[in-house]
């Protein structure tokens, strides 16, 4: 898919000039390849409707440069954009220019395609696990995305690169052993709870024997026991030390009356 683009040259640069630009409903964006780097300005409704496109990273531009001294037609990428994490509009855009007899590398989306895969009327949960296919091939070649048909696909079975259709002027640079969709089968309720209880129960004992030890030795309790315990034991003491010494007194007493 090919998109047309209006952009016009401009001088300015730096955070200000950007600010000016934006409050004047324009888009700063730099174009850049090719041995050239050059400041534009950018329409964002003509902007949004690539953005919004299912292509729109892997889609071609066709620039018409206003101002430009040199090649007022190019033809570009959507390399990168900037978007305003509150509002949602678009800061910045950086596009990159190719040539049409030289090939490029570039992400293509995956689409899946088919019926419900077979392994998800079974019960089972299809897993995306790849995106974006790597690919190098001609600008007039590249495609839009990548049809991948999960229909036949069954529980723990799935489909990888090497299995993709070969395509006349695209290369993939993947790795052929990668995953691209698969099924697998849900985890039942039982299994889950199973896991969950036995990491529970393998701590919980170890938990309540220190928490034991922890109240016998930390807690105040233990403390105030432990110091209750050295005071009856010295009241103890100070008692038989009191009854030995009585015997005594009342000996001396008696060699007084003598």
């Amino acid at each position: 898919m090919k998109f047309d683009l209006a952009v016009t040259v401009r001088e300015q640069a730096g955070k200000g000039a950007a600010r000016s630009m934006r409050r004047a409903g324009k888009i700063p964006a730099v174009l850049y390849g090719q041995g050239e780097c050059l400041l534009l300005t950018v329409n964002p409704d003509e902007l949004v409707k690539i953005l919004k496109s299912h292509a729109g990273s892997s889609a071609l531009i066709a620039l018409t440069v206003a101002g430009a001294k040199s090649k007022p037609t190019r033809t570009a990428l959507l390399r990168d954009f900037q978007v305003d994490p509150i509002s949602g509009a678009v800061l910045h855009v950086d596009l990159f220019e190719v040539s049409m007899d030289k090939p490029i590398r570039v992400k293509v989306p995956i689409k899946v395609v088919g019926s419900v895969p077979a392994g998800v009327k079974e019960g089972g949960i299809l897993h995306h696990n790849l995106r974006d296919l790597h690919v190098e091939c001609l600008p007039s070649a590249l495609p839009d995305h990548i049809e991948v048909d999960a229909s036949p696909v069954t529980i723990g079975a799935g489909i990888y690169v090497r299995e993709i259709p070969v395509r006349v002027g695209v290369r993939f640079l993947d790795e052929p052993d990668q995953m691209i969709v698969s099924v697998v089968a849900p985890m039942s309720d039982a299994k889950l709870e199973a896991l969950l209880t036995s990491g529970v129960g393998a701590l919980e004992p170890e938990v309540m024997a220190k928490g034991k030890e922890v109240a016998s030795e930390g807690a105040p309790g233990a403390e105030l026991a432990k110091a209750g315990g050295g005071a009856a034991a010295g009241e103890a003491k100070a008692g038989e030390k009191k009854d030995a010494a009585a015997p005594k007194a009342e000996k001396k007493e008696a060699e007084k009356k003598k």
